[in-house]
């Protein structure tokens, strides 16, 4: 599981300080989906990138997957991300020389996984989210649909225990969207995946499990 325990994060700017979260605590449990909601600047991508091991907080203690994150350098959270973190962006982040299946082979190359069985497994990842036949295409060759579900696929290609998805659904229309909602809580059906959510999208609350609303920087709900 992934608990928070009294944890705050500030940001400085010169001589601003910004109070991003404030004493939050809760457990992401495993198989579970959850939705992060809140205005914009209540501090929701800044949970995310602290649960995902990219950002330390100013004060309190994360324990991910049995790890406090205090005991960890740079070398063991990045371990920890390969080993059972994925993340899903709202840009993509998709690398642009290569085609669909070489971004989402990207991870396992990385896992130290040999050439044919990464080509293997990143076909049949492919093939899972609906693109047998756009593995072979680069970003700008697909529409934004297709890069979100080459995007879902790379974050999902290793395995992952816990997913975190900035927005998903913000740059897709509302046929798309649904079709990619489906296909999450498809794969955390099988794959018993916790996929963590920071959304304005009042669709991907409701296809929630559990909703956690900040504001402030306060968990208010």
């Amino acid at each position: 599981m992934i608990r928070l325990m009294d944890v705050s994060h500030r940001y400085r700017i010169g001589n601003q300080v910004t109070h991003a979260l404030r004493h939050l605590e809760f457990n992401a449990e495993p198989g579970e989906i959850i939705a992060i909601t809140g205005p914009s600047g209540s501090g929701k991508s800044t949970l995310l990138s602290i649960m995902g091991c990219l950002l330390k907080p100013s004060e309190g203690t994360v324990s991910v997957m049995g790890n406090n994150l205090d005991t960890l350098d740079d070398a063991g959270k990045a371990t920890l991300r390969r080993n059972h973190l994925g993340f899903i962006f709202q840009a993509f982040n998709l690398i642009p020389v290569l085609n669909a299946i070489e971004n989402v082979e990207y991870p396992l190359i990385l896992c130290g996984v040999n050439g044919k069985e990464r080509k293997q497994r990143a076909e049949r990842m492919l093939a899972t989210v609906g693109l047998q036949q756009q593995m072979k295409k680069r970003p700008n060759q697909l529409s934004g649909g297709q890069k979100q579900r080459v995007a879902i696929a790379r974050a999902l290609i290793a395995a992952p225990d816990f997913v975190f998805a900035d927005e998903p659904t913000a740059n897709l229309d509302s046929r798309t969207a649904a079709d990619l909602l489906a296909l999450m809580s498809d794969l955390n059906k099988e794959m018993n995946t916790t996929f963590i959510f920071s959304t304005h999208d009042p669709k991907v609350s409701a296809f929630s499990h559990r909703q956690l609303r900040l504001e402030d920087g306060m968990l208010i709900q």
